[in-house]
């Protein structure tokens, strides 16, 4: 739908799609990582380029909330905290908190049961929360989040994706199994890429 927004010759920020996946404001990591110590352009970074695909309102705050909440975790606010914090600065009355509530309240309970009754899908008002509980319930522990998301079935990869973000920012290079890093074939490309765009 984006592609032929633009074929028809609207403007980029006016080509998104009205997909209401959770999907369009996971691949924002990149722009963590460039604006992580700028907390209004990320906002505004991650609000635009999810915008470009998925121009829908919870898709949209969506980003900005994830965004948010990644600054915070890199200051080394816990995750839950930095997230009851953003829905209550930021989204207060809105979907979003009701969805932070309901997904920290979750934590502990068993992932794969709590997220088929949240919704499997990749639509944000599933998805959000079963992300909320995936970071609320291992905080300090990437690796049993990341299975047990793909282990919830459904669409795991946008929720994988936000939850191994925020995590990774909060536990660093050491929360990321070395099995994962070590196997990739790029791996030291990756890590030049990423010294060069902190430099």
């Amino acid at each position: 739908m984006t592609l032929q927004s633009l074929a028809q010759g609207k403007a980029m920020e006016d080509a998104g799609s009205s997909s209401t996946d959770l999907s369009g404001a996971a691949r924002i990591a990149p722009l963590v990582f460039l604006y992580q110590k700028d907390p209004e352009p990320l906002v505004k970074a991650a609000r635009a380029q999810t915008q470009m695909t998925h121009n829908t309102p919870l898709v949209l705050d969506s980003a900005e909330f994830f965004a948010g909440v990644c600054c915070k975790v890199l200051e080394g606010i816990s995750p839950v905290k930095a997230m009851t914090e953003v829905a209550a600065q930021r989204f207060k009355g809105r979907p979003l908190s009701a969805w932070v509530k309901t997904g920290i309240e979750s934590a502990g309970k068993d992932s794969v049961s709590t997220i088929a009754r949240f919704g499997q899908s990749c639509h944000t008002d599933e998805a959000f929360p079963g992300v909320v509980h995936l970071i609320a319930s291992y905080e300090r522990d990437l690796k049993e989040a990341l299975v047990q998301a793909v282990m919830a079935g459904g669409d795991s990869a946008a929720r994988g994706m936000i939850v191994g973000m925020v995590l990774g920012a909060y536990l660093g290079d050491d929360g990321l199994p070395t099995e994962w890093s070590s196997g990739l074939k790029r791996e030291s490309d990756i890590s030049n890429l990423l010294k060069q765009i902190e430099r």
